[in-house]
């Protein structure tokens, strides 16, 4: 995990989403934020959380959530409730 780890933890800054990804979100956590971005890197970089990487996608499960980060464009894609 480390090694996946390593290279979404030195681009957090570049994490973004889409408008649509961004209602998306708000959706699927069942959040009213204004900033969705600042929200899924809260998640990122809380301890414990668990990250990997599948094809050209992370996945990282946190909060009782799994956000999906695409690995070349750092947008974030989706994220959703894990009941965790």
């Amino acid at each position: 995990m480390e090694n996946e780890a390593a290279s979404l933890f030195a681009n957090l800054n570049r994490l973004h989403t889409t408008g649509p990804g961004a209602e998306r979100i708000r959706k699927n956590l069942g959040i009213a934020a204004a900033d969705v971005v600042a929200c899924c890197r809260r998640l990122v970089e809380m301890p414990g959380a668990s990250i990997t990487q599948r094809g050209k996608n992370w996945y990282v499960s946190s909060g009782g959530c799994l956000v999906t980060v695409n690995a070349s464009s750092f947008t974030i894609i989706t994220a959703h409730k894990t009941g965790n």
